[in-house]
């Protein structure tokens, strides 16, 4: 029987490997979900279901590239698509036309998110668009991938063709998986450059800009113990200063200080363009992380940095206590 406990990052990530074979732990938030941890530290999210009679496990994804969230979330998909016998179609359907159904009907992303992505697509799988799903071959899919300047967005469109294909699959307009079984594009690991002393010139830098929205925003990504996407949405009223909360999340005693001192005169903390919030202040960030001596660091490495050693509790104001003393301990000489 696997061993259950509620899944979160602090015990995701403190996991002990087995010796040999692999270990299984199960999600007691939600009980469908488990988790093989193999002897060589790989952590695997997946299902149980029975299929027409067999036992089946599905891959849902590794951790962290998907978080527990993501997981959860995934389940109940995940096991109605093993059950959906797939549909015999004999029309045929264009690549463009055909991810322009994949993206309505399996992409879960946000607006902006989803925008790139169809870029993306657009710019590197130009030469499929025309041709029909059901007439693209493994070798058009191997020269496609080939040209495409820089590994990590070659994997990414790998992967996604894989996907598309065998979204084509369930739906019944090809019969294989032409993008599977491809040989594996070999990436370098991204080190992230943050450190203590890198933490602190960063802040040093930031409390330096002029600009106030700019200034607070960045702070926050370090006070709010959250990625960039939802620091820059965020909302007055989801804040509540009478417990230190933004929506259930607990809020730092630096962001508490540094929030209330905003001026509330827009329906965002941070506001942005055209009545919307801040998005993607790139070239502000590029500065400050210049100046700071870390070129390289983008703003979700401030959060990642953080929240790996943030001790996790389960009463809110347990995290809260412990935000407080990691952000003492890392700012101290600021």
């Amino acid at each position: 029987m696997a061993h259950q406990f509620f899944f979160n990052p602090y015990i995701l990530d403190n996991l002990p490997t087995p010796a040999s074979g692999f270990d299984v732990v199960q999600d007691l938030s939600e009980p469908r979900l488990r988790m093989y941890i193999t002897s060589r530290g790989v952590k695997t999210f997946f299902v149980r279901k029975r299929v027409r009679g067999a036992d089946k496990r599905i891959i849902i994804g590794n951790y962290p590239d998907m978080d527990i969230e993501e997981a959860r979330s995934a389940v109940q998909t995940v096991l109605d698509n093993a059950s959906r016998k797939p549909v015999a179609r004999r029309k045929m359907i264009s690549f463009k036309d055909f991810f322009d159904l994949y993206v309505a009907n399996r992409i879960r992303r946000s607006e902006d998110s989803q925008m790139k992505m169809v870029r993306s697509v657009n710019l590197h799988l130009t030469s499929l668009m025309n041709k029909n799903i059901n007439e693209i071959t493994r070798e058009d899919v191997v020269h496609v991938i080939a040209n495409i300047d820089g590994r990590a967005i070659a994997a990414r469109m790998q992967d996604l063709l894989q996907s598309i294909f065998k979204y084509a699959i369930e739906q019944g307009y090809v019969k294989q998986n032409v993008a599977s079984d491809l040989p594996k594009i070999e990436q370098k690991r991204r080190v992230r450059p943050l450190n203590k002393s890198g933490l602190q010139r960063l802040v040093g830098v930031i409390e330096r800009e002029q600009d106030e929205v700019i200034r607070a925003a960045f702070l926050m990504l370090v006070y709010g113990f959250a990625p960039r996407s939802k620091v820059f949405a965020m909302q007055w009223e989801d804040l509540d200063f009478n417990h230190d909360l933004w929506c259930e999340w607990p809020l730092s005693d630096r962001a508490v200080v540094l929030l209330q001192d905003l001026p509330q005169n827009s329906f965002w903390l941070f506001p942005g363009r055209g009545g919307s919030h801040m998005t993607d202040p790139r070239t502000a960030w590029r500065r400050v992380a210049r100046a700071a001596g870390v070129p390289n660091l983008t703003m979700d490495d401030v959060y990642k940095f953080l929240k790996r050693r943030l001790e996790w509790a389960a009463d809110r104001e347990d995290i809260r206590k412990n935000m407080n003393n990691l952000l003492d301990e890392m700012l101290e000489e600021c």
